[in-house]
């Protein structure tokens, strides 16, 4: 379930990263321009690492990690995206919920890493 939402969203970051740059380039304003170049910066990569995580099949905190970096990416990516296109600004305070999630899912895979399978 992990690899294929996190493909998804690694498809949608792709996507959204685009439609930002082409379609919404004249709606954005620049801090909103900002905004969601930073969330698709982010929304790609830990798509990718989650992907990997789940490929891994090493359970524990491995896939626990890699379930954090998802969900995390996508409070942080989808608070960023809202906000660039006129969602209220108090979801900026949301935003480092999802980073916070990044964060320990990194953490988590690093700690699964360093036992052996």
């Amino acid at each position: 379930m992990l690899v294929r939402l996190a493909a998804l969203f690694g498809f949608l970051s792709v996507a959204l990263g685009a439609f930002g740059a082409h379609a919404l380039e004249a709606r954005l304003t620049p801090e909103g321009q900002d905004w969601w170049q930073t969330a698709t910066l982010y929304a790609l990569p830990h798509a990718a690492a989650a992907i990997a995580a789940g490929l891994s099949n090493r359970g524990g905190n491995i896939a626990r990690g890699g379930w954090l970096l998802f969900i995390g990416a996508l409070i942080f990516s989808a608070t960023l995206y809202a906000m660039a296109l006129g969602a209220p600004r108090w979801l900026g305070a949301v935003t480092p919920l999802g980073g916070v999630g990044m964060l320990s899912g990194w953490a988590l895979i690093a700690l699964g890493a360093s036992k052996t399978p």
